[in-house]
């Protein structure tokens, strides 16, 4: 309903508006004037909501506006199509006319009216509605709430929260903007006959009683008017000031007192009702600008008539809020939710900006002579301390009484600051851009304070965003054109100066002046600033046309305020424009109200405490004792407590000094009963049954004693339940971000933390100095199972004890501590240490700032100390729900290591699946403004009247010693009211306390008796002076034991320097509960406190991180401190509220009209007056209307009563809406006829219950209260110390000794309901038909109240800044500085924008804040640095109370596991295959032997089986005394689909890694230097001849400059001659002589090269073999390596070309080495011979020794032990091969455990002697198997091969590269085909699908995998072996090969006797001859395969070795790979045995 010329121009002429403004003036004593201004350039009239909707109604008359201004007309939204447009009719087409409806049977719910609306299309007729009585006003046109909420009586629509809405719906065609005022008219109602007929008219005019102007010489506290007080709960809570508590006597009320009981709704007790009636707040004095009260924004948004409270929303309607010509007992006009928020009580903190507070004489001096003196008793005469604000030019100097005047510069450098313009400005030289002018500043804070209500402080901040936003608009098009430039960002996204359309402490219809239009003279600022200030009379006064300085002004001032001409006024501004010199300015605060707001906002906050601290032993606050206890006429408060303790027979204490003077809280002043609030229904005989009757039991309603009320082991409570406890899904998350923040830390290139160096990970927690908070870390860590994680250790090796090891409190005692743990990193290089600095916003002072005794600075000068940045292995984690301090210009923390806690939700889509929900602040927030219940957060307007009374009668009292003393004096007679001891029926002490105080009292005291085990719920006294805090104890403990209540409740003092400590029955009681046996058992922490019944007065300063039950209940916050208003400092105090609730107890982000997340319990809505008589008829009812509700189950419902006497939903909203407003309900009969039946709408989840005596209903009884479906919800995060066994006998539970009594979580558990889903609000009471409830004692109240968040009661300053928003939809708060210790960078800054991200607020405050200079960032800049980031820093944040200690521990845990894993690596671990059950008994060398015998290991008999698993699948060979299992191989047979078997080993410290391993000691052996550089090195051709190629192979060598030194060169830099070899009798202990080749292709980065760790820092020769398609990638990772690269040709070679050209390659350099050293003169023989073939793979090497007993110990050794004892073999020369065997976890079993050296097949990792084996190559062609054919053909030829067994190596798992892994594919490579190996295959001259691989691997596979076919006879037949010549070749595991070697005088296997099933020869020599085979028999059919390169020498085989004599060929038997014929395919025939 915005208003449509909003932002426009007046096109009415200055002149015109100025003379307008002048008459209205001058002619008008009732309508004041709207600004010139406002006129003039009228920006948004209205404020707009993010709906779009305004967020308060025109709720004046329509004759009534107090502008000049034309009507605006108004266009309404065109009805969708197909709706009917009739006039009288609906838009569903059914008829609205009172004549057509006249004798209709209407449904009207209960609480709404029968209305009629004037259509302007039909004069004469009226339409009927249907209308909340609640937006109606009475019959005095009162108490009627803003907003709207109708339905439609013709098509039954109903929920119309809109009057734009509803008059659309019913056709009113309107061309105004709708108003409720102008169209409803009259009431309806049926007469006799029964037929609706018009009745009264609707009296909005009542309002219109602003008119009435007073006197502007009326004395304070006496008012001259006859109108009757108004509702005062309507109204601003300082506004209705009793006379008693002012300076003046005691004043009678004017109004006839029976007033009272013509009013259906009043307050609560008269307490708050004024004794004289005061004049509503728009003519609270001369000229009060009516622009406060009716464009203010005083009520509430439309969308909050349901469950907002009246206290914040009513009251600041504007129509009704009433104040007295005193400034002090002012109307708080209250911007509700817009900007313009009241920024009350203390709300300008000397923090809002970078300035200092001086006082006094501190003054900077101004020129000589011009010193003022300040008038003695100016503080007792005035009763307030002037603040004077300096504002331009100097301010003259003070002298005299100058402790009596306050003077601030906050208001003079936010001049300065919106004067330097930012630096984007000033980059252009001369610039049409320019800051504010002087004049303009002055004007527009003459303008900013008329527009501040009487109660509200002003504020810097909104001030400074006034001046930005006039600066942009005069200067918007220079704007425009400087930001043109940058690029469109999304919305919320730009940081650059943009700022909001509404400005925040300005209202939103006020507009800045056009200063672009022409400058403003120093000659008109006087009239323009004193034009401005006369719309507000008296409220600001302008000094200046007549004032020549600022020394005259503030004479004038002085004197003014001394003689009392200042009594009305708040704010007086002094203007100098004296011509030829610059203007001059200050500001002096007169107000009564903001001047003791602003004097305390100057104390830093210890200042604050240590001035409380001094005042209460000051005699003013003895007097506020003394004067508090007394009651009036009800009597004293300690004689009422001795009357109780004699009625109790028990002695009565003499009252100590203590008792009289330090605890005694101040009265609830009030007027004579007679005036009372009206409609006191109490009568005498309903007071004496309340007093008769003490808490009943739940049983009978006996009254119990406090030996009754202890709990007795008998007594069980059924929905007690505890659980495990889990972590939660999102912590999870927050777990894994954290580890992926780690992890990028260490894969940056900053090297900045090698997580690979670490093996293991150890942490310290540093919390704040409470004890609390330590214990309960320690016990969130204890039960964590980090211990398991990082120690192994399990959970019962660790007590409590030790883990307090790992948590220290950051004191001065922490030092020492985190000394130790600096010394231990240190000293343990190779563990992580993980630093988590918890509530780490709590201490960021500067050490050097900070005194020692101050406790602060202790964080700034450990954590931050050198040697904690400087330790490579200390990782810091700050973790906070505030990290707004940490984010500035100077932080720390980089913006990429900050980890923020993620939503839960993303659109509504659950994206954890939790079974916990969070419920925290903004969930609080949007609790005051869903509308469908009662809100959560609360504030109270009755404490809130008293303690603003009080305040003006003790204006040098401190308002937090004032407010405690009230709210302690509240608590105490709540406690005497709800106890029932005080039985004298004159005592209404329920009305010298207020509502919100009585309900929180009575449901403590009635909770505990409601359940079996008495359970109960916590109260929460937030007090923030330990003073105070240990005063409070005192004094309620004292009341509670004169009441006889020990027993009831436990009141417990939170100290943070203390320990927890309850009493020693509470403890009993909690040990009962959670069945812990242990006898030295105390609770700790408060978590362990769960369902106790008590009041926690929590203190200190701010909370330090204490985790409070799920049992709380109630958070009451109103004695918080409201000077400091801090995002961090509203935040945190509102974070003690935070909940985890049940998932299913709300839906995601749509708290709806059922949801019981936001419907508060009966406990929490005894809200009446008449508490007294609330259930005293019933015997069997609680004494309270809470305690009626308690008495239903878990079922929701919310009314145990019969239809008869059921209130209406809607009344219950009413009565909702007026209880917190002190009104009195309805009594029974009156209320009556809204008492009717509302049937639910939906199955309830619960049956309820019906008490015995429904007839005792009371109207108290009708707040809905939601309960969940079910109560079992996991509390993950919020653990609570807790012993496993319920105290529940219905299921049986682990044994107490067995489990962890801290593991457990307290939970309730009903009964299993039915299903059925949740009714809505609606539906909060059900008819007579409902099923009755079981026993209460099945109605536990905590089990209730567990799975709803606790109501929270603020302060109402700080109440209407929370619930405020500003312009994009943030709460107000979020745009306050976020610390004390920051400062804004620039008044040029935009606001927060509601759609920012957790990261996008953090680079607005990385950008808009700079820390203090006690602030311990503010040292951290670094010249030359665009930022100073610490690299091992991280930042969590989130919510408070969501989790994060349990994420963090997650973290650590997780963490230490990634530390094993990267430590870890899978290690191939097979048993070995093919070996025989049988044993030999033969034992060739002794167990302990070093070196094998030459002449032993020929004895040996060679083992021709292969016993390595990788070769599982292929042939066996043949070997005689082997015999295979008969069930076939042992290992997998489908090993081709299975992985084979790994285990995972952790790395030792001798292992190999890849390239990801990158510690300090590597950079060096890996190449890398402190630049970063990549080493030098050179490409080197190398060229020799082999007969076997048939030509000269040129190789190539990559040499790194710095291992040169390893070849010989024909000159420096010259030709590669020859890689050094060293001699045999060279050793070195730090030298490897082998050379070290390790072949490899597509593991560039996964290869295991770096063998620095392996080698043990031995130097040695290591060169990597690529392939030349492979070489710059590999150079690229191994910069620092020797590159053999392989030629071209081999380019898609095999691993035998490897191995072939490296052992060639080497033999060719042994020979040129030998030359070499015989042309030196040594001898050839000498040179080393050996080289070493390693895989990429080769991660670890093991040694076995022998024990004592003998039997094999493994133990991890490094590659150069392994090397060094292999080539210290004395006879090593004499092998031709060595190698060790393959690791297994299984070891070696039998006796080849006890052989350390044997014979056989050698894989991996080869020691191969060259000289030796020159004559034995390795096949060139093979792909598969090369070792096995090498090491048979090696065999053959008699070299001896020799397998260390003392020795193994472990085979890392490498899924990626490898020359295993080869890919057929088809030479089309753009058409993917699946291959199989018969296809790999086919007939010469065939047309045939080629393939793209060599011809070798084709003919390998397709013999693997169809051998079956090729050799069928051989297929599962050892003993008919394959003959296969001078070659091995895999024929697939159901094949034996039998290999044999034509070489003469070759070693080979008897075959004599030996039938073989087939003949493979491949590639045959001149050695195979017709006779050789003839040695050989056959099988009959035996199968002939030959193998050539082509089909001419496959004839020329056949026919030189005569096989067409034996066997039999056909021309269909001949077969070529599938190559085409220029990819040389290999051709092969087979045949059969004739």
């Amino acid at each position: 309903m915005g208003n449509s010329y909003a932002g426009q121009l007046r096109t009415t002429r200055f002149e015109e508006v100025l003379h307008n403004s002048i008459e209205a003036s001058l002619r008008s004593n009732t309508v004041v004037p709207r600004p010139v201004f406002t006129q003039l350039y009228l920006d948004t009239e209205t404020p707009t909501a993010s709906d779009g909707r305004t967020e308060h109604e025109d709720d004046e008359d329509e004759d009534g506006s107090e502008s000049n201004s034309p009507p605006v007309p108004y266009q309404m939204k065109p009805p969708p199509e197909g709706c009917c447009t009739t006039d009288g009719f609906c838009q569903a087409g059914r008829d609205l006319r009172l004549s057509s409806l006249a004798s209709d049977p209407l449904d009207v719910p209960p609480g709404f009216l029968l209305v009629g609306a004037k259509s302007p299309s039909l004069p004469d007729t009226l339409l009927v509605c249907a209308v909340d009585r609640r937006f109606l006003p009475d019959e005095r046109g009162r108490n009627a709430l803003l907003g709207f909420s109708g339905n439609c009586m013709g098509c039954g629509e109903k929920g119309f929260r809109y009057f734009t809405e509803f008059s659309s719906h019913i056709n009113l065609k309107l061309s105004t903007q709708p108003k409720k005022q102008k169209h409803l008219k009259y009431h309806l109602y049926r007469n006799s006959q029964g037929t609706l007929v018009k009745g009264a008219p609707i009296c909005w005019r009542g309002q219109d009683s602003r008119v009435r102007q007073v006197g502007s010489n009326v004395s304070e506290g006496h008012v001259t008017s006859d109108e009757q007080p108004p509702n005062p709960a309507l109204t601003a809570h300082p506004a209705h000031t009793p006379a008693s508590y002012t300076a003046g006597s005691h004043v009678e009320p004017t109004g006839p007192a029976h007033v009272a009981d013509a009013l259906p709704s009043v307050t609560n007790g008269g307490h708050v009702v004024p004794p004289v009636t005061q004049p509503p707040v728009h003519h609270s004095g001369p000229g009060r600008p009516s622009s406060i009260g009716l464009h203010a924004n005083a009520g509430p948004p439309k969308k909050r008539h349901k469950g907002w409270s009246p206290d914040s929303s009513a009251s600041a309607v504007a129509e009704n809020a009433v104040k007295t010509p005193s400034s002090s007992s002012s109307s708080s006009s209250t911007l509700s939710l817009s900007i313009s928020s009241a920024i009350p009580n203390g709300a300008r903190s000397e923090a809002v900006a970078p300035l200092n507070v001086s006082q006094g004489s501190l003054t900077p001096m101004s020129p000589p002579g011009l010193s003022i003196p300040v008038p003695d008793q100016l503080l007792h005469t005035c009763r307030l301390q002037p603040v004077i604000f300096k504002g331009h030019g100097s301010l003259p100097q003070l002298t005299g009484n100058v402790s009596e005047v306050l003077v601030s510069s906050l208001l003079q450098s936010c001049y300065l600051s919106s004067q330097t313009l930012p630096r984007v400005y000033q980059h252009y030289g001369p610039s049409p851009i320019q800051p504010l002018s002087t004049e303009m500043q002055i004007l527009l804070t003459v303008y900013y304070l008329v527009q501040l209500g009487p109660d509200q402080v002003p504020l810097i901040e909104d001030l400074e965003q006034i001046f930005m936003r006039s600066w942009r608009e005069s200067h918007l098009s220079e704007i425009r054109q400087y930001q043109q430039p940058q690029a469109p960002a999304a919305p919320g996204r730009l940081y650059g100066l943009e700022t909001p359309s509404t400005l925040p402490g300005l209202p939103q219809h006020l507009t800045l002046p056009p200063q672009s239009q022409q400058p403003l003279t120093p000659s008109q600022l006087p009239w323009l600033a004193q034009l401005a200030a006369s719309s507000c009379g008296e409220g600001v006064v302008v000094l200046g046309e007549h004032v020549r300085s600022l020394a005259q002004g503030l004479s004038q001032t002085f004197s003014r305020l001394m003689e009392g001409r200042l009594a009305n006024t708040n704010y007086v501004v002094i203007i100098v424009t004296t011509p030829g010199q610059e203007t001059q300015s200050c500001v002096v605060v007169t107000g009564k109200h903001q001047c003791r707001a602003l004097a305390e906002s100057m104390y830093s906050p210890s200042e604050g405490l240590r001035e409380i601290n001094q005042q209460l032993s000051s005699g003013p606050a003895q007097e506020l004792s003394q004067y508090c206890n007394s009651l009036g006429p009800d009597g004293d408060v300690d004689s009422l407590l001795e009357s109780a303790t004699v009625d109790n027979n028990q002695p009565s204490p003499s009252s100590s000094s203590h008792d009289s003077a330090g605890e005694k809280s101040p009265k609830s002043t009030h007027s004579p009963p007679d005036a009372h609030g009206p409609a006191d229904t109490h009568s005498p005989r309903e007071t004496r049954t309340h007093c008769s009757k003490d808490l009943p039991s739940p049983k009978d309603g006996r009254t119990p004693s406090p030996k009754d009320r202890a709990p007795s082991p008998k007594d069980t409570c059924s929905e007690y339940r505890v659980e495990w406890r889990e972590v939660r899904p999102i912590q999870l998350a927050v777990a894994r971000k954290l580890l992926s923040h780690v992890c990028a830390i260490a894969d940056s290139s900053t090297q900045n933390l090698d997580l690979g160096s670490f093996d293991r990970v150890s942490f310290l927690i540093c919390v704040p100095p409470s004890e609390v908070t330590f214990q309960q870390t320690v016990l969130h860590l204890w039960s964590s199972g980090v211990f398991q994680e990082i120690g192994g250790l399990d959970q019962e090796c660790v007590s409590l004890r030790e883990a307090e090891r790992y948590v220290v409190k950051m004191d001065q005692s922490a030092e020492a501590r985190i000394d130790d743990l600096i010394h231990e990193a240190h000293s343990n290089s190779y563990t992580l240490y993980i630093l988590v600095h918890d509530h780490a916003h709590w201490d960021i002072s500067s050490a050097v700032y900070s005194s020692s005794d101050s406790g602060l600075g202790v964080v700034d000068q450990l954590l931050n100390s050198r040697q904690i940045r400087e330790a490579p292995n200390i990782l810091t984690l700050h973790v906070t729900s505030f990290p707004f301090a940490l984010q500035t210009q100077y932080t720390r923390i980089s913006p990429y290591n900050e980890i923020h806690w993620p939503s839960a939700f993303s659109n509504d889509v659950d994206l954890y699946h939790e079974r916990m929900r969070y419920f925290g602040v903004s969930e609080l927030l949007e609790s005051t403004r869903s509308g469908s219940s009662l809100p959560l957060m609360r504030c109270d307007s009755s404490f809130e009247s008293m303690a603003s009374a009080l305040e003006e009668r003790f204006p040098k009292l401190h308002s937090a010693v004032i407010r405690t003393t009230v709210l302690i004096q509240h608590y105490c007679v709540a406690l005497m009211a709800a106890s029932g001891r005080i039985c004298d029926s004159h005592h209404n002490l329920h009305k010298h306390t207020s509502v919100e105080t009585l309900e929180i009292v009575q449901s403590l005291l009635t909770a505990a008796q409601r359940c079996p085990a008495h359970h109960g719920h916590m109260v929460l006294l937030r007090i923030p002076s330990l003073a105070l805090a240990a005063w409070a104890h005192r004094r309620l403990s004292n009341v509670r034991r004169r009441l006889g209540l020990e027993e009831s409740f436990e009141i417990i003092l939170g100290n943070p320097s203390q320990a927890l400590n309850i009493g020693q029955s509470f403890t009993d009681r909690l040990k009962t509960w959670r069945k812990i046996q242990d006898a030295d058992w105390v609770p700790r922490t408060y978590l362990e406190l769960e369902a106790l019944p008590c009041i926690l007065i929590l203190s200190g300063a701010e909370p330090l991180g204490e985790s409070l039950p799920r049992s709380l209940k109630y958070c009451d916050l109103r004695v918080i401190s409201s000077s400091y208003l801090q995002r961090t400092t509203l935040e945190q105090e509102l974070g003690l509220a935070a909940y985890l609730v049940r998932a299913e107890s709300r839906p995601p982000h749509n708290p709806g009209p059922g949801s019981d997340l936001l419907e508060s319990d009966a406990e929490k809505l005894s809200s009446t007056d008449n508490e007294e008589e609330e259930g005293q008829e019933n015997g069997d009812s609680p004494p309270s209307s809470s305690q009626a509700l308690q008495s239903c189950p878990e079922s929701g419902a919310s009314d145990p009563c019969t239809a008869n006497n059921t209130t209406s939903p809607n009344a219950q909203r009413g009565a909702i809406d007026t209880r917190l407003n002190q009104n009195h309900l309805q009594s029974p009969s009156q209320s009556q006829p809204q008492l009717q039946p509302q049937p639910s709408s939906q199955p309830l989840p619960y049956p309820q219950a019906t008490p015995h005596h429904p007839q005792t209903q009371h109207p108290t009884q009708i707040y809905p209260q939601q309960q969940p479906v079910s109560q079992q919800q996991q509390q993950a995060q919020l653990q609570t110390h807790l012993h496993p066994q319920p105290v529940s006998q219905t299921s049986s539970q682990p044994n107490p000794q067995t489990l962890s009594q801290y593991q457990l979580l307290s939970h309730p558990q009903p009964q299993p309901p039915p299903r059925s889903n949740r009714r809505p609000s609606k539906s909060t009471s059900s008819d007579s038909s409902s099923p009755r409830a079981p026993s209460p004692h099945q109605s536990c109240s905590w089990a209730r109240g567990v799975s709803r968040p606790p109501s929270v009661l603020l302060p109402r300053v700080l109440y209407d800044i929370i619930t405020a928003s500003d312009s994009s939809g943030l709460p107000r708060c979020t745009s306050f500085l976020p610390h004390i210790s920051v400062a804004w960078a620039s008044s040029f800054r935009p606001l927060l924008s509601k759609m920012m991200t957790c990261t996008e607020q953090s680079l607005y405050y990385r950008q808009w804040t700079v820390p203090r200079a006690f602030h311990m960032d503010s040292s951290n800049r670094t010249e030359g640095r665009s930022d100073n980031f610490h690299p091992r820093r991280l930042l969590l944040s989130g919510p408070p109370q969501v989790g994060k200690t349990g994420a963090y521990l997650h973290f650590l845990g997780i963490l230490s596991r990634m530390l094993i894993r990267l430590m870890e690596v899978d290690i191939y671990d097979e048993e070995d295959i093919n070996y025989t059950a049988q044993v030999e008994g033969v034992q060739y060398h002794q167990p302990s032997a070093s070196w094998p015998n030459p002449d032993v290991m020929r004895t040996m008999p060679f083992d021709y089986m292969i016993h390595d698993p990788k070769y599982d699948d292929i042939s066996t060979v043949y070997c005689p005394g082997f015999k295979p299992r008969t069930d076939g191989n042992p290992v997998r047979q489908e090993d081709v689909y299975l992985r084979r078997r790994t285990s995972r080993i952790k790395l030792s410290k001798y292992a190999a890694y890849n390239t990801y391993h990158h510690c300090e000691q590597c950079h060096q052996y890996m190449g890398f230097n402190p630049r970063y550089q990549m080493c030098e090195s050179t490409l080197h051709a190398f060229t020799f001849s082999h007969l076997l190629l048939g030509e000269d192979i040129q190789l190539y060598f990559i040499i790194p400059k710095s291992k040169e030194h390893y070849f010989s060169f024909s000159q420096p830099g010259g030709q590669l001659e020859s890689m050094r070899l060293p001699l045999t009798s060279d050793w070195s202990p730090d030298c490897i002589k082998s050379p070290i080749f390790t072949p490899t292709t597509g593991r560039h980065e996964h290869g295991l090269f770096n063998l620095y760790h392996a080698m043990d820092g031995a130097s040695h020769l290591h060169i990597l073999v690529v392939k030349e398609y492979e070489m710059a990638v590999y150079k690229k990772y191994w910069p620092n390596h020797i590159m053999l690269v392989l030629p071209t040709v081999f380019n898609g070679a095999g691993i035998g070309a490897a191995h072939f050209l490296i052992k060639e390659l080497s033999y060719h350099n042994l020979e040129l080495e030998r030359t070499r050293r015989l042309e030196g003169g040594g001898l050839a023989g000498d040179v080393w011979p050996f080289i070493i073939l390693a895989d990429d793979s080769c991660v670890m090497w093991n040694a076995v020794d022998l024990d004592a007993r003998g039997a094999p110990v493994e133990r991890a050794v490094s590659l150069k032990q392994v090397l060094q004892h292999m080539e210290a073999c004395p006879d090593l020369a004499h092998y031709g091969l060595c190698g060790i065997r393959k690791w297994s976890s299984r070891g070696l079993t039998g006796t080849r455990s006890r052989e350390p050296f044997s014979r056989g097949h050698l894989h991996d990792f080869l020691l191969l002697n060259v000289d030796l084996s020159h004559n034995i190559q390795y096949d060139q062609n093979r792909f598969t198997c090369h070792d096995v054919d090498f090491t048979l053909r090696a065999h053959s030829t008699g070299l001896l091969v020799c397998r260390f067994n003392s020795f193994s190596v472990m085979k890392k798992q490498i899924a990626i590269g490898g020359y295993r892994t080869f890919i057929i594919k088809t030479k089309m490579t753009d058409v993917p085909t699946s291959v199989g190996p018969s296809q790999y295959v086919c007939a010469p001259d065939s047309k045939h699908l080629f393939l793209a691989t060599p011809a070798q691997l084709l003919l390998e596979k397709y013999l693997q995998h169809t051998s079956q076919r090729l050799f069928p006879l051989s297929t599962k037949n050892y003993t008919h072996p394959v003959l296969s010549v001078d070659c091995f070749l895999n024929l697939g595991p159901e094949v034996t090969v039998c290999f044999v070697s034509s070489r003469p005088h070759s070693i080979n296997i008897g075959t004599t006797g030996l039938l073989f099933s087939g003949l493979l020869l491949c590639f045959s020599d001149s050695f195979v001859t017709p006779g050789f085979l003839k040695k050989f028999t056959f099988l009959k059919g035996a199968t002939l395969c030959v193998i050539s390169a082509d089909r001419s020498s496959l004839r020329q085989t056949v026919g030189r070795l005569e096989l067409e004599e034996e066997w039999r060929f056909r021309l269909s038997d001949e077969f070529q790979t599938a190559n085409a014929k220029e990819d040389r395919p290999l051709f092969f025939l087979t045949g059969k045995h004739i």
